[in-house]
Order: structure tokens, then sequence, then C-alpha cells
């Protein structure tokens, strides 16, 4: 059997007997299921299936697929993709001072643990070009001020479209990026924060929390849209603490979480993994 793994996912109206359709059309076409995975919202009414297949033939030709399924999938008005299931998407790291979460990234990148085809990092300030460099990605340096917002995000789409860049990842990037940006790439931002927001915003977030005596430590990744921090999750993270932890202690334990769960929420999104459902994620892990 041919062991290359392709990834058929679908999204449509629920309704009855949507897993049968689609099977036994995958079996009428000689389409072995390895993995298959859905859910049916309640509250949406929307549909969703991840299906991994592989073929006893050599190729599977995916333009005929392609074709064929159209079909079936507007009986069942379904908006839907057939992929490599190995996608590496085209990925470009946005970064500012803070270096854990990129080379969290970069060394899972370096040992393939993390399936992204790593363009290149964008920073608003030079001080982390040579962690970059030892990792021969091309690293751009960009200033942002707030007299020069619209010129820097042009000079980044000119670097992203140069790419074809599919994702972009903000570890831990403190700009805020236009309305404009946040639409032209919706489900295709991936921010981290900590998970103490709204709660304590601004500077110093974990002395904020320390001052409060919080006794839990979190992380959110989740897409990014023009409303700051209010995107769809991906993945959340905690860990307990106790009064022992110093201000310093916590932003230790916090950044471990926040590179771990960054992580996390892209491997989800390179595998195919996540389906936006209005503003929140359906994720078949």
């Amino acid at each position: 059997m041919n062991d290359k793994e392709f990834i058929l996912r679908g999204v449509c109206p629920d309704s009855l007997g949507l897993v049968a359709k689609v099977s036994n059309f995958l079996n009428e076409h000689n389409l072995f299921i390895k993995e298959s995975a859905h859910y049916g919202d309640p509250e949406t009414q929307k549909f969703f299936m991840r299906v991994k297949v592989i073929s006893p033939e050599k190729n599977i030709d995916k333009i005929k697929f392609n074709e064929r399924f159209k079909e079936l999938a507007e009986e069942i008005s379904m908006d839907w993709s057939f992929e490599d299931a190995i996608l590496n998407p085209k990925t470009s790291i946005f970064v500012s001072k803070y270096s854990h979460c990129l080379q969290d990234l970069l060394y899972r990148q370096s040992v393939n643990a993390l399936k992204i085809d790593l363009k290149s990092v964008i920073s608003n300030h030079p001080d982390l070009e040579k962690i970059v460099s030892d990792y021969g990605i091309p690293f751009h340096y960009v200033e942002v001020s707030k007299d020069n917002k619209d010129k820097a995000e042009t000079r980044m789409l000119d670097i992203l479209n140069e790419d074809n860049i599919d994702l972009i990842i903000l570890a831990r990037y403190m700009q805020i990026l236009s309305n404009d940006f946040c639409e032209k790439y919706y489900g295709k931002i991936i921010n981290i924060h900590h998970s103490f927001l709204p709660s304590f915003k601004g500077a110093k977030p974990y002395h904020q929390a320390y001052s409060k005596g919080v006794k839990i430590l979190g992380a959110t990744a989740h897409y990014v849209t023009g409303e700051l921090d209010e995107g769809p999750i991906i993945e959340q993270t905690v860990d307990r603490i106790d009064h022992t932890k110093s201000p310093e202690d916590m932003e230790i334990i916090g950044r471990d979480i926040e590179s771990i769960t960054l992580a996390k929420a892209v491997q989800y999104h390179s595998e195919q993994r996540v389906f936006l459902n209005n503003n929140k994620t359906v994720i078949f892990k």
C-alpha cells in the first residue's frame, strides 16, 4: 500500500447520514481510512469532519479526486479541502525582545518535531538576530513606531508575500497589528499570551499577579483578530503555584508554559486539526 497520506477536511450544515455518505465515497474510490473524526455542533448546527486516507495505488490523483468529490460536496453544501497530510505551511515568526517562544520553535522545527517550513523571522528589534541566524533562517528587522506603523506593515507584507506565507506566529511580538492586516490573514495568525488577561494587562503582569496572590499560572494560544486578544482559542495550559514563588519565579514558570502552549497550537494548525467555528474552534486532537 502506498504510504503517502492525505487529509480530507469538511464543514457543512449538520444533517442525517453525512458520515456514511463521505465514508462510502472514499470506499468507492478505493481510499483506505486511517483516521476519522467528526463533530456536529448543536449550537451552530455545523458539522465538522477530518479524515486521513491512504491509497493502495502508487499515487492519488488529487485533481481527479477533487473533480469527483465536488459533486458530493455540492449536494451536502460542504466547504472542503483535500491536502497532503504533511503540509509544511510556509511560516514566518514575529518576535520582539523575549526569546523563549522563538528559541523553542526554532529548536522544534530544526529537529522536525514541528512540521513547518520556516521562511523568516521578523522583529521590531535587532536583538535576536544572532539566535535566528545560527539556525540559518533569514532575519528581518522592521522598526515600528507610532509614526511609521503603516510603512512598517507594508514592509512586513512585502516580506510575507515574497515567501507566499501561509502561517504567521506571534512569538511574544509586542506590537498591535492593524485590522486590515488581521483580516487579510484571518485564521493564519497564532498569538500567545499569559492567561491573566484581561485581569492583568499592561506592564509586568506577573508582578501584578503576585500582588494578588494568584495560585494558577497559565497561557493561551489563539488566532488573531482585530479585537486584541479576543480571537478563537486553540490551546490553553495551566500550572499551580504557591506562596513561595516570587514574581521572578512566576515569570520563569510562565515562559515555559507559554512556549509549550504556543508549540502545541502551531502543531495542531500545521496538522490541519483546527476548524474555525464562529469565535470558537473545533480541534480533533
